[in-house]
C-alpha cells in the first residue's frame, strides 16, 4: 500500500504542475497553440522518473524492472486523470468558448465536440504515461552484464 501512496502523491504532484503550466500558458493565450503541448511530456516524465527514483532509494534491495514500472504508470495515470478533468471543467465552466479557440488553429471543418477533445488530452497522457515510463525504467534497471575478471 506504501508503494502505491507514493505514486499516488506523485501523480497528484504532477498533475498539478501540468494544471500550473495549461494556466500559465492560458495567462498569455498560448493554451490554444497545440504545440505548448509537448513541454506536458516532459512535466510528466520528470514526475515518473522521481517517483522511480525515490522508490528504487526506498527499496533499493527489492526493486524490480516490474515495480518501477508499475509506479511510473500508475503516477502518470493519476496525473493524467486529475488533469483530464481539470481540462474538462475548464473548456465546459470556465472558458466554454476554448473549444472554439482551439480548433480555430487548425485549418479545416472539423466536427468536434468536447467529450472528443477530452478524449484525445486523456489518451495523449496515457501514451505520454507508458512511453516516458519505459524511458525511464532503462535508467533504473538493474543491468545484467556480466563483468569479466580483470
Amino acid at each position: 500500500m506504501k508503494k502505491i501512496s507514493l505514486s499516488v502523491r506523485f501523480g497528484l504532484v504532477t498533475s498539478a504542475v501540468l494544471v500550473a503550466y495549461f494556466l500559465i500558458l492560458s495567462l498569455f493565450n498560448k493554451h490554444i497553440n497545440p504545440a505548448f503541448s509537448f513541454f506536458n511530456a516532459v512535466i510528466t516524465a520528470f514526475g515518473v522518473y522521481e517517483a522511480v527514483r525515490i522508490s528504487k532509494l526506498q527499496y533499493s534491495n527489492n526493486f524490480s524492472y516490474a515495480q518501477g514500472f508499475k509506479i511510473g504508470i500508475v503516477t502518470g495515470f493519476v496525473a493524467t486523470l486529475f488533469f483530464t478533468v481539470f481540462f474538462l471543467f475548464y473548456a465546459t465552466e470556465i472558458n466554454p468558448g476554448f473549444l472554439i479557440e482551439l480548433l480555430g488553429t487548425f485549418s479545416g471543418k472539423y466536427v468536434v465536440d468536447i467529450g472528443m477533445v477530452t478524449f484525445i488530452v486523456a489518451v495523449m497522457g496515457l501514451a505520454t504515461t507508458v512511453v516516458t515510463t519505459l524511458a525511464v525504467m532503462q535508467l533504473f534497471k538493474n543491468s545484467r552484464n556480466i563483468v569479466p575478471n580483470s
